[in-house]
């Protein structure tokens, strides 16, 4: 690989970061003139439009996420006139009840937006979409189901439980919050492991609400570590911390996170899963995206100076990485995305080894951390 340690100082960490931003922006706005309001999911041969299936529909606020970020950042109108639109695009999916990744919907676009504006009709979209997530929860197993069936809770959905949070701390609905703390708990016994490593799925008898086994459908086996999933749960925890006080997710968080770096080469960068022998593609990029800006949050919320360091100094490293040539499309002409060496779903043959719409996002979104991001509301 080539040097990843473009940020050895403050001042080459800024600029690093500031072209890596300019070039996302050039790539973002190519993709809104070529492809207008088309929420593309991942590459196909670094072409965001393909006739490959998307699984799911899960990936429609990351694009007007970015753009946010560009808005706040720069002052331009284009990317605030393009931020609303394409805010407005999705602004009926917060009654979808058909998705558990509400989050990824509203909190990358319409919390954006509320924390930038302060107008209550743009919290109350998020507000809403925290309660139509709610809707998703059993009572017997405890836990908010995912997309695939009744039975099944996503290690995923950890990204998505702080809008219900957000939900019922603006309105002080006392079920709204019982409902997302009951789901971290029953995630946190079920599918963290005592090592800190996390499955991708659980099962549950409909019937009783016992736990069954732990399942994937995007590691190597069930019993692995995907990395992706890992990253979900660092950063999903320490969400649910700040925005709860409860410390025995803060204790989570950290736990996957030390797997994490415990498990990663010194560059940052995971394979899909961490268990596969002699995987054939060393690097997942998006998984090390969002790796990063979870890790920035970790150091800002832990309490212990050490660990907060550590933490700190890993989001730096993943996104020196990133900002190499290897992973950032810089010298690929002709290459839509932002970032290489991503991938969806490997089992299916889904954007594999492609740019992937979650990967640009959190690798701005981490971006604009390093760069001093006002912290999250």
């Amino acid at each position: 690989m080539a040097n990843s340690n473009l940020f050895q100082t403050d001042a080459a960490a800024e600029q690093a970061a500031e072209r890596a931003l300019d070039f996302a922006q050039r790539q973002v706005r190519n993709l809104t003139t070529d492809h207008p309001d088309y929420f593309p999911l991942f590459t196909e041969g670094g072409k965001w439009r393909h006739a490959k299936e998307s699984w799911t529909n899960w990936c429609e606020g990351f694009l007007g996420g970015m753009i946010w970020v560009f808005a706040r950042r720069t002052g331009d109108p284009f990317w605030r006139e393009r931020a609303e639109h394409y805010s407005r695009l999705i602004e009926h999916r917060q009654h979808d009840r058909n998705v558990h990744d509400l989050g990824f919907l509203f909190w990358s676009t319409y919390k954006r937006w509320h924390d930038l504006t302060g107008d209550p009709t743009h919290d109350a979209v998020v507000i809403e979409a925290g309660r139509t997530m709610g809707l998703r929860f059993n009572p017997k197993g405890r836990y908010l189901r995912s997309f695939v069936a009744p039975e099944s809770c996503f290690i995923d959905i950890m990204m998505n439980v702080g809008i219900i949070f957000h939900a019922a701390n603006r309105t002080g609905d006392a079920n709204l919050l019982r409902v997302a703390t009951e789901h971290c708990l029953t995630t946190r016994r079920h599918l963290v492991r005592g090592d800190g490593s996390t499955a991708h799925e659980g099962l549950f008898d409909l019937e009783t609400g016992a736990f069954l086994r732990q399942s994937t459908h995007q590691g190597w086996r069930d019993d692995s570590s995907w990395a992706r999933g890992q990253a979900w749960a660092l950063y999903g925890f320490g969400t649910a911390y700040r925005l709860s006080g409860d410390a025995r997710f803060l204790d989570t968080a950290q736990r996957c996170a030390d797997f994490y770096l415990d498990r990663t080469p010194p560059h940052g960068i995971p394979p899909n899963d961490w268990e596969e022998p002699n995987p054939t593609r060393p690097y997942e990029s998006s998984a090390a995206a969002i790796a990063a800006s979870g890790l920035f949050q970790l150091a800002s919320l832990s309490q212990e100076s050490t660990r907060a360091a550590r933490y700190e100094t890993a989001a730096r490293t993943i996104l020196g990485t990133l900002c190499t040539p290897e992973f950032l499309a810089v010298e690929m002409p002709g290459w839509e995305g932002i970032l290489r060496h991503g991938s969806y779903h490997e089992r299916k043959g889904l954007g594999v080894d492609e740019s992937v719409m979650w990967g640009e996002y959190f690798f701005v979104e981490a971006l604009d951390k390093l760069l001093g991001a006002a912290p999250a509301a």
